[in-house]
């Protein structure tokens, strides 16, 4: 397994990593050395290589350009780091996190099979008629395909047309329920399959208890990089503090100090990090950034979900929930105290979104999760009972 440091991409393979290893598997890791706590909690063996993605401070590029010339960068400085590791130890079969794009250059180099676990969408037919049409029209995008163009010609791949290697690969698991997947009519089945959020026992990402008393409980996470809103939370505290038969579970992240939230109120609790999904499961409702594996877990937990994007693709995400029917979208400029507190009164006392929240999670759970994709990557590699 080959990733890129960023937990929201780490966080999503996990118990499939575990499970492989579990079933015996030798699996080695290769990742920088930042999240390699996490890794090595799955029993794998961790291999590290220096990424340059800024995912320590989150000063990713606003320009959408710049931003993808820096994972190709990084995948460029990545290359020969991944060799050194792996020439002279070739797996049965590379996995790769969707960010980490030189794999599928050093699988090809060395005629290995690579599978691609995304924690995210993956392309369907018309996705570069679709995006390219609007990114390849932008400053700067000429000189990033020629960069990248350059790279493949040199790099040892074999698949050296761009817009091929940047589409669907040719197999790919996407740990997402199928519903979060735009034109999913149009991806391509015998390469892609939907096994939905990937989990393991209850408890394995950490344990919550819900407070005795607590009528209701409410989650509030923008995930792990967009949590530099201050004042976001300070409109969270003034919304859901002191109201009545609700506790609430408040989520800042590392970059804002609790004593920048003001006064609290006692049925909030306030913390850096939390075990999101063990919270979830006893949540009655969750307000989320609408990232892909928030999403995924709101719908796997039937939470009904106040969605506040803060970027990348999680407006279309908050779009899409909205259209499911269990969500509603509150733009950060206009989460005011009032709206916030109105949105969750709507959503918790609507019987109409608790059953298509019932509904969208049987679906999810049904995609197979972790004993699925166990089963397709034993399958693809040939290496099951």
């Amino acid at each position: 397994m080959i990733g890129i440091p960023a937990v929201s991409h780490v966080l999503p393979s996990l118990e499939v990593v575990r499970a492989l290893v579990a079933r015996g598997h030798r699996v080695t890791y290769a990742n920088d050395p930042a999240v390699a706590d996490l890794v090595t909690s799955t029993g794998a063996e961790f291999l590290p290589y220096h990424s340059t993605l800024p995912v320590a401070d989150n000063t990713w590029p606003e320009d959408p350009i710049a931003a993808m010339e820096v994972f190709l960068d990084d995948s460029i400085g990545a290359l020969p780091q991944l060799r050194a590791l792996y020439d002279q130890d070739r797996p049965d079969l590379y996995l790769h996190d969707i960010g980490a794009m030189a794999t599928r250059a050093l699988a090809e180099a060395q005629s290995r099979p690579v599978m691609q676990l995304s924690p995210t969408f993956v392309a369907w037919d018309s996705y570069q008629d679709d995006i390219g049409a609007h990114l390849w029209a932008l400053p700067g995008a000429d000189a990033y395909l020629a960069k990248y163009a350059s790279w493949l010609a040199g790099c040892g791949a074999t698949t050296t047309d761009v817009a091929t290697y940047m589409s669907l690969p040719p197999r790919a698991l996407a740990l997402i329920p199928r519903v979060m997947q735009p034109k999913a009519d149009e991806v391509d089945s015998e390469r892609a399959s939907f096994v939905g959020p990937c989990f393991g026992a209850p408890g394995a990402r950490g344990t919550w208890q819900r407070p005795e008393g607590a009528e209701r409980v409410l989650l509030v996470s923008l995930g792990s990089a967009y949590t530099r809103q201050p004042e976001f939370y300070r409109r969270c505290v003034a919304a859901f503090g002191g109201l009545p038969g609700w506790h609430v579970v408040l989520q800042i992240g590392k970059y804002t100090e609790p004593a920048q939230l003001g006064p609290v109120p006692g049925n909030v609790e306030v913390h850096s990090w939390v075990p999101q999904l063990a919270i979830l499961e006893q949540a009655d409702a969750f307000v989320t950034h609408a990232g892909m594996g928030g999403s995924a877990e709101g719908l796997l937990t039937a939470t009904p979900m106040i969605a506040v994007p803060q970027g990348a693709e999680q407006f279309d995400n908050a779009d899409r929930l909205v259209s499911l029917g269990v969500a509603r979208r509150i733009d950060t400029e206009e989460a005011t105290p009032e709206r916030l507190r109105a949105a969750l009164t709507a959503l918790a006392d609507d019987p109409e979104v608790a059953r298509r929240s019932a509904g969208l999670s049987a679906q999810a759970r049904a995609e197979g999760g972790t004993r699925r994709a166990v089963e397709l990557i034993e399958e693809y590699a040939g290496i099951g009972d």
